[in-house]
């Protein structure tokens, strides 16, 4: 039985200068053209940062996205750069607070438009269907069910909302306006393959990715990159496989556990987060590393 991690709420890294703190990333610059990137601990659910970290999430997070990020480089480069940490962080103290969890990337402008992808009928994208019958504009068959496998799979895009407000649902054509016809359909094509390539893959080791959003930067000469984190618990819906049924929602091995506990109190969905009790934590992050274990053998 290994030791249980030490979590990580916040990095305080002082020999790079800190850009900014994410809901769950700490950016660092490296230069001009690089950033250092640590997945912390932190956990955000309804948009709102809570107080308590899920030991061990942040490592889980980053072995999950390097191991999509060398699986899709055939398809669309990424923005990992190959460079040692103790180049950046010479200082072992430095070093060893975000050892596992930290990854040197290159520095791009981000699409002001997320990618995501819709396998199953969960979530936003069914609370559209019941209202409309179509999920950001896409015309769907009718008498679908919740969590039911859709007939292939969707591009939904959105775009990204300041801190603490939701994501916007838009369609393609809006998408276009924003990013201009040509890079919509690339955004588009490459976020499908992914997805399509990466569903049959975790399908052989007993997960659905139900949806997944990608996010996607441009470089100096214009060129698409995948950017952030890929096919992450935080980022996608992963279900078992062997305990799916469409009519229902499927247990997850993500943060829904966290919402479904906060469904269950008096909270506005504002902040400040409630604090969680230790066995939300424990099952928390147990279920992140479940996922690590199924889709990369590692955890």
């Amino acid at each position: 039985m290994t030791d249980a991690p030490t979590a990580l709420f916040e990095s305080s890294l002082t020999s790079l200068p800190l850009l900014y703190r994410g809901k769950v990333r700490d950016v660092y610059a490296i230069g001009d053209d690089q950033l250092l990137i640590v997945a912390t601990d932190r956990l955000s659910a309804f948009d709102v940062v809570l107080p308590d970290p899920i030991p061990g999430k942040g490592a889980v997070l980053t072995a999950v996205s390097n191991f999509w990020f060398e699986r899709t480089r055939h398809i669309i480069p990424n923005h990992l750069v190959d460079r040692p940490l103790a180049e950046v962080l010479p200082d072992a103290a430095e070093r060893a607070q975000v050892a596992g969890r930290a990854v040197i990337a290159r520095r791009l402008k981000a699409l002001p438009v997320e990618a995501v992808v819709r396998g199953y009928l969960i979530g936003s994208g069914w609370k559209d269907y019941q209202r409309t019958g179509a999920v950001c504009g896409i015309a769907l068959p009718g008498g679908l069910r919740q969590a039911e496998r859709l007939p292939r799979p969707i591009f939904t895009p959105a775009t990204k909302a300041p801190s603490g407000r939701h994501d916007e649902n838009i369609d393609f054509a809006h998408a276009a306006s924003v990013l201009g016809t040509s890079l919509a359909e690339q955004v588009r094509d490459v976020s499908l393959r992914i997805y399509e390539e990466a569903a049959a893959y975790a399908a052989q080791r007993g997960i659905i990715i139900a949806d997944t959003k990608f996010e996607f930067g441009t470089d100096a000469a214009g060129s698409l990159i995948l950017i952030d984190e890929v096919l992450t618990p935080d980022s996608s819906r992963f279900w078992p496989a062997d305990s799916y049924a469409a009519g229902i929602s499927p247990p997850s091995f993500d943060k829904q556990f966290v919402r479904d506990y906060l469904e269950t109190l008096d909270w506005d969905k504002k902040p400040p987060g409630p604090r969680l009790p230790a066995d939300v934590l424990q099952r928390t992050a147990e279920k992140y590393r479940e996922a690590q274990r199924r889709l990369i053998g590692q955890g």
